[in-house]
Order: C-alpha cells, then sequence, then structure tokens
C-alpha cells in the first residue's frame, strides 16, 4: 500500500464507504483539531477516473472542505492508496474503520454485508473479518426480507429488534398487512411475540392467495360482511387446492425445461443472499416459497452458492479442454469451442447495443418487456461484460462499437449532470427537467448497458433492427486464433474464395485454409481482394455453420419463432 499526499480537489467519497449517500456527517467533535494540527492519520484511498476515492476518512475528508470553505489554507492530504479494483477490501475496510470508531446499526451492517456477498466473500469469512459469529452476519441479512418502510421504520427506532426478526419471517403480503396497522392510529399493530402469533397463529386464509379458479372450488368460502375480503371456511380443504395448483405450475416449469423446481417447507424465507442467479442453460432452478398464509412465490433461476461454485469448476474444466472435446449434454460436436462463441457472443451484443442507441422506441419498448417478465440483467444493473479471457475482453473492449458505446455513457453522464453524492429523488428530479427525446435518448442507453450477454433478447432485438456489424467488426487476428474446426473454416473459406478453390483445400491444415482467408480479404498473395465478409456468425440472423450445438443458435431460432414476420 503506498502513502502518498494528495490535494483535496482530487478526493472525493467513494460509494464502497459504508456511509456514502448519508448527509453530511457531523465533525463538530475533530473540526478543532484538524484546525489546529492539520489531518495527521492518513484516509483510505483508492485511484479512480475522477483522481482518488475516499474508503475510509471520510469525516477527516469533510473537516479539510470546511476549513477551505472558511477561507483557510488547506495542504495536499495524507493518504494510503489501496488496490484499484478490490471492491470487497474496501468494504471491508470501510466497515472496520467505522466499527473501531463507532458501532453502526444493524441496518448499515446489513447494507454492507450484503454489498461483501454480492462481491463474492463467504458468510464464515466476513464473520472472522469482523470477529462475530456466521449466525449473526446470517441474522443481519435476513433484514432483505423486509419492505423498504419497515427498514426506515426500524432504523427511526419505531420498531423494537424482536419485532424486526418476527417480520424478517412474514412474507410481503403480511408485511404490508402489518404496516397498514402500524401506521393506523387504531391499528394496534402486534408486536414481540404476540406478532409471531398474528403469524403463525392460525389467521384465516384469504382467497386472494389461491393459485387455482375459485368457481372451481368445492370448499366453502367466508366473507366479511364489514370488508372486501373473503376467506377459505378450512384450512385443509385449501391446502388440498393449493398443492394441486402448486404441483401443476412446478410442472408447467419442468415442461419448460427447467432443470429441478425445489419446494421449501411451508414457512421457510427463500433468501436471495444464500444464493446466486442462473439462467436455465446453466442449471438453474425454481425455489417455491411457500408461506403460512397460503401465499406462494416461484423464485425463478437461482442455484445455491455451492452449487454455482460446482458449475463454475465444471464449466471452466470443460472450457480448458473444450478444443477436441464433444459435448456430452447433447451428443453432438460443438460448432465452435466455449471461448470462440464467447467472443462472438461479446461482439454480438455490442453491435445490437449501438443499435437500440439508435431506435429509442424499441429500446423502451424492450425496456416494457424486460420489466414485465424480468429476465437477463433485469435487477436493474450494467451488464458485466464477462469474458474468458484476457485476450477476448481487450479485443471486446477496443472494438468500434464498444468505444461509441463508452461515448454515448459520457455524453449522458453530461445530460443527467448529476451531483457525485446523488439519490432516487435526485435523478427523477433531473428527468422531469428534461425533454421527451433526452428522456428516449436515456431510456434507449439503460436497456443497451442492462442488455445480457447471451440472452436470447440480444438475438430478438438484432433481428427486429436489423443490427449489422458492417464498419463496426471485422475479422481480426483473435477471432481467426479461436477458429479451430475444419469443416468450420472450409465452409468459410467457400463464402470468401468460392466453392472450387475451398473444394480444393479440404484436405489442407486448418491454418492453411485460414491463411488463403485472409490473403482474400486483404487482397494479398495474388488473391482478388473481398470487401465486407461477415461471418454468418456474425449475422443477424445467425447463420451457423453444420449442425453442431450452439447456445447462439438455439437462442436466435428461440427468437425467430416469437418474432412477428417484417
Amino acid at each position: 500500500m503506498q502513502l502518498r499526499h494528495i490535494p483535496l480537489e482530487q478526493l472525493h467519497v467513494s460509494p464502497v464507504n459504508m456511509r456514502h449517500g448519508k448527509r453530511t456527517p457531523d465533525i463538530s467533535d475533530i473540526l478543532p483539531s484538524v484546525r489546529a494540527r492539520g489531518i495527521l492519520q492518513p484516509l483510505l484511498v483508492r485511484p479512480n477516473a475522477d483522481g482518488f476515492e475516499i474508503v475510509a476518512g471520510r469525516r477527516r475528508y469533510f473537516s479539510a472542505k470546511a476549513i477551505q470553505e472558511e477561507g483557510g489554507e488547506t495542504a495536499p492530504i495524507p493518504c494510503a492508496i489501496m488496490e484499484e479494483d478490490d471492491d470487497a477490501s474496501a468494504v471491508e475496510a470501510s466497515l472496520i474503520e467505522n466499527i473501531a470508531r463507532q458501532n453502526p446499526d444493524p441496518l448499515t451492517e446489513y447494507e454492507t454485508f450484503a454489498r461483501l456477498i454480492k462481491c463474492g466473500r463467504a458468510i464464515d469469512g466476513i464473520a472472522a473479518t469482523f470477529g462475530i459469529t456466521p449466525q449473526v452476519v446470517k441474522q443481519r441479512l435476513a433484514l432483505a426480507n423486509l419492505l423498504p418502510k419497515i427498514r426506515e421504520a426500524y432504523r427511526a427506532e419505531e420498531i423494537d429488534d424482536e419485532t424486526v426478526q418476527h417480520l424478517t419471517m412474514a412474507t410481503k403480503g403480511q408485511q404490508k398487512d402489518w404496516l397498514k396497522l402500524l401506521k393506523d392510529e387504531d391499528g394496534n399493530a402486534p408486536t414481540g411475540h404476540y406478532l409471531k402469533q398474528w403469524l403463525f397463529g392460525g389467521a384465516s386464509i384469504s382467497t386472494k392467495v389461491a393459485l387455482f379458479a375459485l368457481a372451481e372450488y368445492t370448499g366453502q368460502i367466508v366473507n366479511d360482511l364489514f370488508g372486501e375480503d373473503s376467506y377459505f371456511a378450512s384450512a385443509e380443504t385449501f391446502w388440498e387446492a393449493q398443492d394441486g395448483a402448486i404441483e401443476a405450475k412446478a410442472e408447467s416449469y419442468r415442461e419448460a425445461g427447467w432443470r429441478e423446481v425445489v419446494f421449501l417447507e411451508r414457512g421457510a424465507i427463500f433468501s436471495p443472499w444464500g444464493y446466486e442467479k442462473a439462467a436455465k442453460a446453466k442449471g438453474g432452478k425454481i425455489y417455491v416459497e411457500i408461506a403460512h398464509s397460503g401465499e406462494v412465490e416461484f423464485h425463478t433461476g437461482w442455484l445455491t452458492k455451492k452449487d454455482a461454485e460446482k458449475v463454475n469448476r465444471a464449466e471452466a474444466k470443460m472450457n480448458a479442454g473444450a478444443d477436441d472435446r464433444e459435448t456430452s449434454s447433447v451428443g453432438a460436436k460443438p460448432q465452435m469451442t466455449q471461448a470462440m462463441e464467447n467472443y462472438v457472443e461479446l461482439h454480438r451484443h455490442g453491435v445490437v447495443r449501438l443499435a437500440l442507441l439508435r431506435d429509442p422506441d424499441v429500446a423502451l419498448r424492450l425496456m416494457v418487456a424486460h420489466a414485465l417478465a424480468p429476465t437477463g440483467n433485469w435487477s436493474v444493473s450494467p451488464d458485466p461484460l464477462r469474458a474468458r479471457s484476457k485476450e477476448i475482453e481487450a479485443n471486446m473492449r477496443k472494438s468500434p462499437a464498444h468505444t461509441a458505446f463508452e461515448a454515448e455513457y459520457e455524453a449522458i453522464v453530461a445530460l443527467l449532470n448529476l451531483p457525485k453524492e446523488h439519490d432516487t429523488v435526485a435523478v427523477f428530479a433531473r428527468l422531469l427537467a428534461l425533454c421527451d427525446e433526452d428522456v428516449l435518448r436515456i431510456v434507449a442507453f439503460v436497456m443497451a448497458l442492462t442488455l445480457a450477454v447471451g440472452d436470447t433478447a440480444v438475438e430478438a432485438a438484432g433481428m427486429h433492427l436489423r443490427a449489422s456489424p458492417a464498419g463496426l467488426w471485422q475479422p481480426d487476428d483473435l477471432f481467426f486464433e479461436l477458429i479451430r474446426d475444419r469443416a468450420t473454416v472450409n465452409a468459410m473459406l467457400a463464402e470468401v474464395a468460392g466453392k472450387s478453390i475451398a473444394k480444393a483445400n479440404t484436405d489442407e491444415k486448418v491454418k492453411t485454409q485460414k491463411k488463403i482467408i485472409r490473403d482474400c480479404l486483404a487482397g494479398e498473395n495474388w488473391r482478388s481482394k473481398v470487401e465486407g465478409w461477415l461471418p454468418g456468425w456474425m449475422r443477424f440472423p445467425f447463420r451457423p455453420y453444420g449442425k453442431g450445438a450452439s447456445g447462439i443458435a438455439d437462442a436466435a431460432e428461440r427468437a425467430a419463432k416469437v418474432l412477428p414476420a417484417r
């Protein structure tokens, strides 16, 4: 870790600082000391595009700013500089320093622990770092199950610890009902052990939670004469019908190709922090959460962290030997290696993202579709653009499509003109001040930013928009390096040089056939120059070479079946 004095103007608070986003801190206790002696304890910072972001030392930073605003001189600030990209270590450092100074409230700990989990830290590791038990970490993470308004009330000390613990076991519907009682002066919201009885003490089951058609229900239904709700008279009869409907729904998921539907024990809460999102193709499962109140929620596309690690290890092992191995799952030799498929997916993704920027109307419709049927990256979060090698990542990031997209990113940031520390209300207020055209431009950008690499939506949007890589991509050294299959190279040779030349070179080495293709594209070694050639792998719709297995081909086929003809 490097020690250095950095001018105040080059420093700003990092988003990973556990107190980032809160109002300006109280510095009255340390300001006199800083005025008299300056800042003696180094701030913990790390470099970024705007200078250096403060991981720990927020109050010392605001003290220096206060002195500067008073008209005083501020010398460069002593700083310890961390590595640039390790978010998890930065979050840990921020929390450790703040705990050492002043114990944060449980919600602040929850928010920080949740970010560490997202950065890849395990529960046992977090517990060891902060000298607490894994059970305490789990208790903090369980606060994720609470509605935001309940968390706000807890932070405001309107709700005690025991009540909050019981509320973490409540369904979202029960939490909403409890909130109404809390806000109603005559509601008499149950707390403590009374809340537990209220949640699990045999309350009537509302007809609103039924997955089956009420018209087909043969049991008795009781209507509330003083309200608009109705209830099932017999819990036993209700559960017979509800269990049948749950199984029917689970069977529909199995028929849709989901590998496994996992039924949680009745009353158990599905906690996302213990799982990772996983696509159907990567073994993602359906988890069924069944509440005592009768409510049922299907959590689509998840794996336990342990299972996700197994999948990642198996995928890495398969990728290491994928060049010469057939895929056992489909019984057919892939037409490209996983590395090549990753390369093609990333570049196709870049082309479609840029096409979305040019057509905000389509981007808006695709965004609404994501909102109605969540898929891909719809959290909302930008796609991480994961590459299987540093070479593929570097190749993608220097492509014209990626460069143009980054330029639009800078333009959007300038258009929004938001302060470095902003929240949802600030963003909303800025959007209200913009014209419809600018808002649509931002909508198109957000949709393109969150579009998931390898998702069927990439193929669907690419086909509908007639996206073309022309001018954005051309066959490069890495593209040819990643092609290994002789039949595929020969088929490409036929496209570039003609069938007769391809046939004459059928038995030549793959390296030789690639050389002929490149000579044709460059017009070298007496070959006529071929302009504008695009392999079928980069076209929309996707054109496969041979009948080998391909995730992109499957996605393109699914998209073609549902898209309207143009």
